[in-house]
């Protein structure tokens, strides 16, 4: 009996180490592995050892893989070269492709990532657009109820997803507003796989909002909003379906070169292009949220003959920033590490999506 013990233990200390997709080639070797693999214990584990460890991290990027090819930006054939990929952080390298898991050949957007998770729709969000909750390591999809609370078209929608950790569930959340003003929150929960609707919404919260400068950390997800020459970040907690504001930093005078990230487990503003006192120099500029109260970090300090923008915060606290180049519709994507200050070029090239006048570049944590 010890050494049957023993044995397991040994086993499990091997396959929790081992990537997802891995572990999806031993289902199919005997009918004991499979429901090993597929218990929720082992599911827990192996969970818990990956996000504590950052073990099998990759990037998730929206890349130009045939960027050489075009020269032209303006070129309507660009855009069908962009492609999802993740890439290990070690080599940066193509690990997988990811296609649309039905089969669409229209261009999708991410818009969150969680312990293996996706959360995909279309690239302009309406507020009918599907939703689907993707697993690419197993290749499973569930595609979310359409919600019967929408009685009224919205032009402006925002979608975030993650982990709630308090209430053990996957949340999505969608704010909606109208041309003038009507705003709608709702909460989709993995677990009872329905939509609710949010009936409590802050006076202050009716505002101009961007729907593109959000994250979701922890089951809450935090926008940057504006009122006025006001700028503040709005949270709302998933699981406790609570609002609350946090004026930004002074400094903090436009929504435009700013954007809310997680670094070190705490909600993070960085802001970008930011002039420096060194002659040649710019900087980015960091608050982290402590106790309700900013606290602003040691500015990161580059050369101004590179024209870098933020555009996130891995998991491992390096700076994601993006080296544009016009010329050619992409942007080299860079890892700067921002205690050490030293910059690591990735060899990455992201993608360059417009809409009208707003540029997006899209890399973020698988």
């Amino acid at each position: 009996m010890a050494f049957t013990i023993r044995k397991k233990e040994i086993l499990i200390d091997i396959l929790v180490r081992l990537p997802t997709k891995s572990l999806v080639r031993f289902l199919c070797t005997c009918k004991s592995w499979s429901d090993f693999i597929g218990s929720s214990s082992f599911v827990s584990t192996h969970l818990d050892r990956n996000v504590t460890k950052h073990a099998h991290v990759y990037l998730l990027c929206l890349h130009h893989p045939n960027f050489e090819c075009h020269v032209d930006p303006d070129d309507p054939y660009v855009k069908k070269e962009f492609q999802w990929s993740l890439f290990p952080n070690q080599t940066c390298e193509v690990f997988y492709k990811l296609s649309h898991p039905l089969g669409n050949t229209e261009h999708y957007g991410i818009y969150g990532s969680s312990n293996g998770l996706v959360c995909i729709s279309d690239e302009i969000l309406n507020f009918d657009s599907p939703i689907h909750i993707w697993n690419p390591s197993v290749r499973k999809l569930r595609t979310t109820p359409i919600s019967t609370n929408i009685n009224m078209k919205f032009s402006l929608v925002s979608l975030q997803f993650g982990f709630h950790p308090v209430v053990n569930d996957y949340k999505a959340v969608r704010m909606m507003r109208t041309n003038k003003g009507a705003l709608a929150v709702e909460v989709y929960s993995l677990r009872t796989d329905s939509w609710k609707m949010i009936q409590a919404i802050p006076p202050w919260l009716k505002c101009t909002w961007q729907h593109h400068k959000g994250t979701f950390s922890n089951g809450v997800a935090y926008h940057i909003i504006e009122k006025g020459h006001i700028i503040s970040i709005m949270s709302f907690n998933s699981g406790s379906e609570e609002f609350e504001e946090f004026i930004a930093p002074d400094a903090v005078c436009s929504s435009w070169r700013s954007c809310i990230e997680v670094y070190k487990e705490q909600i993070c503003l960085l802001l970008d292009f930011y002039p420096c006192e060194e002659e040649g120099m710019e900087k980015f500029d960091l608050w982290v949220l402590q106790e309700k109260r900013w606290k602003q970090l040691c500015p990161f300090i580059y050369s101004s003959d590179y024209c870098y923008r933020t555009i996130g915060i891995s998991i491992d606290n390096e700076l994601l920033t993006a080296r544009r180049g016009f010329d050619k519709g992409v942007a080299d994507l860079c890892l700067c590490n921002y205690e050490t200050n030293q910059l690591l070029e990735t060899g990455i090239k992201l993608a360059i999506m417009r809409y009208g006048e707003i540029e997006f570049l899209f890399a973020i944590t698988y």
